[in-house]
């Protein structure tokens, strides 16, 4: 009888201690720990495409957290709108051994929209959800199920992050037989596996195990090119009561133009008016197009607008010359208007937008999740130019860093054309400094200093100075000059295709040299010092890429007081690496002044991992060489 008890114990109780157990941090595999701040246990991602204004996504997800470095893979974020419904969220949180510790529901969720301080129309909100757990490790299993009310937009899977190792995570993806689709995968090992389920319903399948963690290493290129991913993108597809296909960029761009895009730059009469006696007594295209441009910054003013169709449709252009404002659609569909209101063509261009990554459409894959923003392309013969519509002080022409160097797809009548562009040299992107100070025999320093800052490196500085304070104050943050003085600070914008925005001040700093026993030392780099040196990366797995090349050049003039001699030998140091170089002097001229002349360039492009190291060590001579200090004595 007792055996029975507790054979029938053991029976009761099994399951329970099953279920604490299975997510025991101890029975991670020891092989995904290095680098790994959570690892994904289990992930089971589902997107089903039933019809084409309903789409259901589900998510399964079970994470460990190892440290506080992974606090943000157990945080919860679902997005939702009137399209996109909140089926249920649900969740438990278990400690190291795999014992609950508490459960979640969507009630436990704060709601958030996703304003951004300068949208005006945005429906879109999350909800969102971070464990209160500060003994580690942990896990956090949830789930949810999201109906949306479109299929144009199919959620990419992105297993693994930079930092969480993957034990297992699977994508399953279902549609009606009669939809085709186009997927691309990024970096996935295996292959998909095709079938139908219990519903009659197409499915793929993508799925993964025994991931290692990824290592975050600087000048990473795109993740894209390293991490796991799968981006689908069904041909036909409906969207806030739009259906549509295309299989390629030309469709999509034709789709876009044709749906989205016209009957939408119509304008008044009076506004058509205003345009031809702003421009019909300029005889050439790009100088009528340049005012126009230009009367567009100053009428209108940028706001973000995210509603329903509106994420991809513009105001109409009437709309937008009326109320004076719109977003990045709106404001390139009312330019375009007002040029083609005096018969300049120009095309409505979407970009993948950041100046942190340049980021190009994908060539072989169409999809309008590519794609943040909307730039106007004006096709002059042997002179495409390119317009920042958002921007009330960008020069015509001139694109920065924002959107440079990229593939984007204009949308015109006959269909979508991939287009590239501008790109900014390192030779182009010069910060070229000047400056004439003296240094009198108590170590102060006076005098004063331009910068020029060209390429993309034009909006290093601001070309609309609000209140000058403010200015002043940001400047002595930046120059990082002990005791610095500014008794004056300008700005001038030379605004054209190539534009360039001059810094000029005048300065004083006390002590900025150690004067006694009748010698003065200064560091001979005045506002220049390189402080940023990458760290060290031991058995780097990534190839090098470096996003944006440029060219500082220094020039700084030292007057001494009379008498003073340079007491060391004249400095010169020289370095050159593949990806750019580094060269500094220091002497003294027939006039008696210091002149110490600087400059390092960078190139951009993709280089072997293999030349990390002499990345790492060029920045270390640069910041070793930037302190180089004057010594000077007065003669007897």
């Amino acid at each position: 009888m007792k055996l029975c008890w507790l054979l029938l114990t053991f029976s009761l109780l099994a399951p329970g201690s099953y279920a604490q157990n299975q997510y025991d941090a101890a029975s991670i595999p020891k092989d995904l720990l290095p680098y790994a701040s959570a690892v994904t246990r289990d992930e089971v991602v589902s997107a089903e495409v039933k019809d084409l204004d309903n789409t259901v996504y589900r998510r399964k997800m079970v994470v460990t957290v190892l440290n506080k470095n992974g606090d943000g893979d157990a945080s919860i974020v679902v997005y939702h709108n009137k399209s996109r419904k909140i089926r249920y969220i649900r969740g438990t949180v278990y400690d190291a051994m795999g014992k609950p510790l508490s459960k979640f529901s969507e009630k436990n969720f704060n709601d958030h929209s996703t304003a951004d301080g300068f949208s005006m129309f945005l429906d879109l909100r999350y909800k969102y959800f971070q464990p209160a757990v500060t003994n580690y490790p942990y896990t956090v299993e949830y789930e949810y199920e999201v109906l949306s009310k479109q299929s144009l937009n199919i959620e990419d899977w992105e297993p693994d992050l930079n930092g969480t190792a993957v034990e297992h995570s699977i994508y399953q993806f279902a549609c009606k037989p009669d939809l085709n689709i186009r997927y691309k995968e990024l970096n996935y090992p295996g292959k998909v596996v095709t079938g139908t389920n219990a519903a009659g319903m197409k499915t793929y399948t993508w799925e993964i195990r025994n991931q290692k963690a990824l290592r975050a290493e600087p000048f990473s290129p795109d993740p894209e090119t390293y991490r796991t991913a799968v981006k689908i993108v069904p041909e036909r597809f409906g969207y806030e009561g739009y259906t549509g296909s295309f299989t390629n960029w030309n469709e999509m761009g034709k789709w876009v133009y044709d749906k989205l895009l016209s009957d939408r730059t119509a304008l008044s009469p009076q506004t058509v008016a205003a345009m031809h006696s702003l421009t019909d007594t300029i005889t050439d295209q790009k100088l009528k197009a340049k005012a126009i441009y230009e009367y567009m910054q100053r009428k209108t003013r940028y706001v973000s607008i995210q509603i329903g169709i509106g994420g991809f449709q513009p105001f109409k252009a009437a709309e937008v010359d009326e109320f004076g404002y719109g977003d990045c659609k709106g404001l390139v569909n009312y330019t375009q208007a007002l040029l083609k209101a005096v018969n300049i063509d120009s095309y409505y261009c979407v970009v993948e937008a950041g100046d942190k990554l340049k980021k190009s459409l994908m060539p072989d894959m169409a999809s309008m999740t590519q794609g943040n923003h909307i730039i106007l392309c004006l096709p002059f013969k042997n002179d495409t130019t390119w317009l920042e519509c958002t921007n009330k002080d960008i020069p015509f022409g001139f694109l920065g860093d924002f959107t440079d160097d990229r593939l984007v797809v204009a949308c015109t009548p006959t269909g979508g054309k991939l287009l590239h562009t501008p790109k900014y040299t390192a030779k182009e992107s010069v910060q070229n400094r000047k400056a004439i100070v003296a240094i009198n025999a108590e170590g102060e320093l006076a005098g004063n200093m331009t910068t020029t800052f060209e390429g993309w490196q034009y909006d290093n500085r601001t070309t609309n100075p609000g209140d000058m304070q403010e200015e002043i104050r940001k400047s002595k943050e930046r120059y990082r000059i002990n005791n610095l003085e500014i008794g004056k600070l300008t700005y001038k914008a030379t605004k054209s295709p190539h534009p360039v925005n001059q810094e000029q001040m005048d300065l004083t700093a006390r002590d900025y040299a150690l004067a006694e026993n009748n010698k003065i030392e200064f560091m001979a780099n005045l506002a220049g010092r390189n402080t940023y040196i990458p760290r060290e990366v031991r058995n780097r797995t990534l190839n090098v890429y470096i996003d944006r090349g440029y060219t500082d050049i220094d020039e700084i003039t030292y007057q001494l007081p009379a008498g003073y001699k340079m007491e060391n030998a004249p400095y010169h140091i020289r370095i050159d690496k593949p990806f750019g170089s580094y060269q500094a002097s220091a002497y003294m001229n027939d006039q008696g002044q210091v002149v110490y002349k600087r400059k390092l360039q960078i190139i951009d492009g993709t280089y072997p991992k293999e030349q990390y190291q002499d990345l790492v060590d060029l920045y270390q001579a640069a910041a070793d060489a930037d302190r180089f200090k004057v010594r000077t004595v007065k003669a007897n």
